[in-house]
């Protein structure tokens, strides 16, 4: 069971047609995964606070017209301007059954590492792995502790990841090596960038200094008639 839950009604309305569905309030839905696609809608308000609460790694406790389903988010279509929800794609999934779903990776206790300390800072380049799961041990989040952490040389990688119990990488060729988080740092960085700007400036003006004149002498060598 999910604490996540959600009413869904059956609707006839398709395609131009769902337009209207919105106006009045509502989202048009699909539910795959149980053999032919099944069409609903449900309020705008109750589906979006479920969809940010589930996100694509929890389940949904469905109620389809009385009838009692388990979900999960495939796929949120936003509007690209208003960036409203336009419909929503959910998978049915059985609770005995495995599944793959999106899990955020969330980095914990940097502030507390050497290269914290000594000024350096962390860029995470992977947000988010595939897992795979029954519904119930489909983790919320996996956490890697970063406390560790001290040179620029350091880094977290995929192989850093403790999964928990009952939870296993979607991808078997999943290259564990894969960087997580990798650190820089930012007053080394400043101070290249500001000699290559001092180097860019000071070559624009030796080849200003070469440049010949309209009577063909360099800027130096021109005289007064």
């Amino acid at each position: 069971m999910s604490d996540i839950k959600l009413s869904l009604n059956a609707r006839t309305s398709t395609g131009k047609k769902t337009a209207g569905l919105r106006a009045q309030g509502l989202i048009p839905s699909v539910i795959y995964g149980e053999g032919e696609p099944v069409l609903a809608q449900s309020a705008y308000n109750e589906t979006e606070k479920a969809l940010l609460a589930a996100g694509y790694h929890s389940t949904i406790d469905v109620d389809f017209d009385g009838k009692k389903k388990m979900v999960i988010v495939k796929d949120v279509n936003l509007d690209p301007v208003s960036r409203k929800i336009v419909n929503v794609e959910f998978q049915a999934v059985s609770a005995n059954q495995a599944i793959e779903a999106t899990t955020p990776i969330v980095l914990v206790n940097f502030e507390t590492s050497d290269a914290n300390k000594a000024h350096l800072a962390i860029l995470q380049v992977m947000e988010e792995i595939e897992v795979k799961a029954k519904p119930s041990d489909l983790p919320k989040e996996i956490t890697i502790d970063a406390s560790k952490l001290a040179t620029l040389e350091d880094k977290i990688t995929v192989a850093d990841i403790v999964l928990p119990k009952g939870v296993e990488f979607a991808d078997k060729e999943l290259d564990m090596n894969s960087a997580i988080a990798i650190l820089s740092d930012p007053a080394a960085e400043a101070a290249a960038r500001e000699a290559e700007d001092a180097a860019a400036k000071e070559a624009g003006e030796t080849a200003a200094a070469d440049v010949p004149s309209d009577n063909g002498t360099k800027p130096e060598e021109a005289t007064e008639e």
